[in-house]
């Protein structure tokens, strides 16, 4: 459970032992609420954030100095395309995904030429147990572009390898993300309200 303190301090021990060194860090870790903010237990948003932003931001910073000592290694951190718009009823995720891509994209800028690369991965909709352990609405305009969790991690593999720097798996996806900075910003909220569904 990376919101116990005691529990992320091992995994963070594990990736800093300089004796079996990690090439390779994938902060996929992550749960999401649904609701209006007001109505939703504060307790619980809390966590998510500890999980989503706080354990992600520990185990980077972990990792990363002993990769770039070796001059060598990779760092995954996947967000979502909620990242690049507030959606109501997912406030507090959509919140804590945006910190990971500009988190993300700001560290590859001060990794260059040190031999060490970091992605930021912003999937859609991926088929895994993350929808009904967040009371998450699916509806048929999501799944008609919804992937496998094995489809998106080949291609986020991919992406490390030629040092992209941002990946968003999944062509309708990626018309989705890209809509996001030429709409105006009142009209994207309430369009990925209505996607959404969730209130």
């Amino acid at each position: 459970d990376l919101t116990s303190a005691d529990e992320l301090a091992k995994v963070e021990a594990r990736l800093r032992d300089t004796e079996r060194p990690v090439d390779l860090l994938v902060n996929n870790a992550g749960f999401g609420t649904t609701g209006r903010f007001a109505e939703l237990p504060v307790e619980e948003e809390e966590r998510e954030i500890k999980l989503n932003v706080l354990a992600l931001t520990r185990l980077t910073g972990a990792a990363v100095p002993g990769m770039v000592t070796r001059k060598k290694g990779g760092v995954i951190n996947v967000a979502s395309i909620a990242a690049f718009q507030p959606t109501p009823g997912t406030a507090t995720y959509g919140g804590t995904k945006a910190y990971v891509l500009s988190f993300t994209l700001a560290l590859r800028e001060e990794l260059r030429r040190t031999g060490v690369k970091a992605l930021v991965v912003c999937p859609g909709y991926t088929v895994t147990e993350f929808q009904s352990r967040a009371n998450y609405k699916v509806n048929p305009l999501m799944s008609m572009a919804s992937q496998t969790a094995e489809q998106v991690a080949a291609s986020s593999l991919k992406a490390l390898d030629r040092d992209t720097g941002f990946h968003v798996p999944g062509a309708q996806n990626k018309i989705v993300a890209g809509a996001t900075h030429l709409l105006p910003r009142k009209l994207v909220v309430k369009v990925a309200s209505l996607v959404s569904g969730q209130i």
